[in-house]
């Protein structure tokens, strides 16, 4: 007794198309693309005033430095950093003062006393309200600028090698959630023979432990993502327990209790489910796994809403539940989709019910995306100027782009569907004229016939004969025109549906267009610092004898336009000193302008004054000083203001 070998000249079995294998390589593809021209992630809070502000100088030193933002942010100790020129702490250490008030959000931090004239520099990191680390850094100056020494860090904060990790664990958590519930969506919804199918199981479960260790990752990493930067941090455990306390914290590990459930949920879909043969009782676990299962995607789903976009800015109240249906809609489209193309290329028997049924589902899903992506775009958006102006409004631009084209390719797969059977025509003809192959095995020998076999032979002959059996079944209905034409639409969505999936996860990551707009319009209308008169103070030596002193500036009110010019000198013994002769000059190198000669005229006794001293452009200004305190002895002194 012998199996029956191929004819000659038959084709080979060939190894079945891996839909997954694509997807994963459109995915990787995509991915890389999007993150090698990314840097870090946007700042969703921005900076949009100070007092001082960047770039002014103040007379004296003022008590304390306070920081205005467009929304919430977190701060802790260190948050805001005030340095001094030569690098040294200039503020009190302690922990920056709440003084928001109403809508307006603003922190301040206390100065020491008695700082001296120079340039300061405000340092400051944050957590904007949805969970992304921001930062920046702005001087000002006491008296006058002068040199500083401090070195801030070249790289943002959330950037760097553990911010790229960061962001791959935040892409493959959105494919991992679209791929886990989209695929269980499908089984019990369109296909629920599809639950004992080796590759959906597969599918599905891959979906799981893709989302539980992309979450792990993003978890360990929160530390160092807001912090140092430093993947050695990620087993601080001090560190991690200040992130368990924080509200992206509490949302990665809910979403890691919500797994567990889901784990359950997988053991029993492809377990007592897949095997339940009385309709009755399959129907009652059908409705319960609906109802568990819906629960828990749905929960899932809020940590991304509690914790982004949704849970920050106006009506969060609605624009969380909102973000839960949006984020279902697209697993279940998407999702659904993915496992409909496996199914597809992997499982010759999937009939046109299943493919009717998930036809619509994904219509109804693009119902709910339609209507709740209107609302989160006028959220997060608000104006025309906004969407067309902002990196936030032309990605979603883009991805209003790719959804069309999604649909216009999903028509021609609902075409395909339309005309869809489940017997391929001459199918049934086939099998009749060729009883021997289809059954895969000879039973020449009379021992065989007569049923006096081995039984491991038996069971060879039997595993043979349901790889011959479902090979040419699934040949048979690949030569379906009908079932081709799907087959390739439904790719042509997957191929879409996942650079689709990439630009939305890129805009959760993006400052909304809203914020971004009222930012830069908070900072283009924010009143000009007073103006004060500028304060100089500089120490002279001639050389001669009575050659020491000291000219003292004031000009006033400091800013381009015309202005009052003040010069003081005094003696070694600080008592007002007259002096033969006094020149003023100012020159504005960055510009070419200048010197610009000013002769004041004398008032008193070691007092000069000039009017209608004329400052043309705001910049950092040099004024020079010639004094002459004899014949021969003269000296000319400067110092950099910065006025305007």
């Amino acid at each position: 007794m012998t199996a029956t070998a191929p004819r000659p000249g038959a084709s080979p079995i060939r190894r079945p198309f891996t839909a997954a294998a694509l997807a994963a390589a459109l995915v990787s593809l995509v991915f890389g693309l999007i993150l090698a021209g990314a840097g870090p992630a946007s700042a969703h809070a921005a900076l949009t005033g100070s007092d001082p502000q960047d770039g002014a100088v103040v007379a004296t030193a003022p008590e304390e430095v306070t920081l205005t933002f467009s929304e919430a942010i977190a701060v802790g100790d260190g948050s805001i950093r005030v340095l001094d020129p030569s690098s040294k702490r200039a503020d009190t250490g302690v922990e920056p003062k709440d003084l928001s008030d109403g809508s307006t959000v603003r922190y301040g931090v206390e100065l020491l006393p008695g700082l001296p004239d120079g340039t300061y520099t405000v340092a400051w990191q944050a957590i904007s309200a949805d969970s992304h680390p921001i930062s920046g850094a702005f001087t000002f100056s006491i008296g006058a600028p002068s040199e500083t020494t401090v070195a801030l860090p070249s790289e943002e904060v959330g950037g760097g090698p553990v911010g790229v990790v960061y962001g791959i664990a935040r892409y493959v958590a959105y494919a991992g959630f679209t791929l886990l519930v989209g695929g269980a969506a499908f089984v019990l919804g369109c296909w629920p023979r599809g639950a004992s199918v080796r590759p959906i199981q597969r599918l599905v479960v891959r979906g799981w432990v893709t989302l539980t260790a992309a979450t792990l990752v993003m978890l360990l990493l929160r530390n160092p993502y807001t912090g140092s930067g430093k993947f050695a941090d990620a087993f601080d455990l001090d560190g991690l327990q200040a992130v368990l306390d924080t509200k992206p914290g509490a949302a990665l590990v809910s979403r890691l209790l919500l797994l567990g459930a889901a784990a359950l949920f997988i053991a029993v879909l492809f377990g007592t489910y897949a095997r339940r043969e009385d309709a009755v009782e399959k129907k009652d676990l059908t409705f319960g796994l609906v109802v568990g299962g819906g629960v828990v995607a749905a929960g899932i789903a809020a940590t991304w809403a509690m914790s982004e976009h949704a849970s920050t800015g106006i009506q969060a109240g609605i624009a969380m539940p909102v973000d839960v249906l949006h984020l279902l809609a697209v697993a279940a489209w998407l999702g659904g989709l993915v496992s409909l193309l496996v199914a597809l290329y992997r499982t010759p028997d999937i009939g046109s019910d299943a493919v009717r049924r998930f036809s619509r589902v994904a219509f109804g899903s693009v119902l709910v995306l339609a209507a709740t992506g209107i609302y989160q775009s006028w959220r997060q958006v608000g104006s025309w100027s906004a969407l067309t102006g902002t990196r936030y409004g032309q990605l979603l631009i883009l991805k209003v782009v790719l959804i069309a084209v999604l649909l216009a390719v999903a028509w021609f797969s609902r075409r395909w569907t339309g005309r869809l059977t489940d017997t391929a025509p001459g199918e049934a003809a086939e099998e009749a004229a060729d009883p021997v192959e289809t059954a895969g095995v000879e039973t020449a020998d009379p021992e065989e016939a007569a049923g006096d076999v081995d039984p491991a032979r038996a069971a060879q002959l039997a595993r043979q004969q349901a790889v011959l059996t479902a090979t040419k079944k699934k040949r048979i209905r690949d030569a379906d025109p009908e079932r081709s034409g799907l087959r390739r639409s439904v790719l042509a969505e997957a191929a879409i549906a996942v650079v689709l999936l990439a630009v939305t996860t890129v805009l959760t990551s993006t400052e909304p267009g809203r914020t971004e707009v009222e930012a830069k319009g908070a900072s283009s209308s924010a009143p000009a610092p007073a103006a004060g008169p500028v304060n100089l103070s500089m120490p002279f030596d001639t050389g001669g004898q009575n050659g020491k002193g000291t000219v003292r500036i004031d000009i006033d009110p400091g800013r381009t336009g015309s202005n009052e010019l003040h010069v003081w000198v005094d003696g070694g013994d600080g008592k007002p000193m007259d002096v033969p002769e006094l020149k003023v000059a100012l020159t504005l190198e960055a510009q070419d302008i200048g010197p610009l000669p000013v002769v004041p005229d004398r008032l008193a006794e070691g007092h000069w004054s000039a009017s209608g001293v004329q400052i043309p452009m705001a910049g950092e200004w040099k004024v020079d000083v010639t004094v002459r305190t004899s014949d021969i002895d003269q000296v000319t002194i400067d110092k950099n203001v910065k006025i305007g």
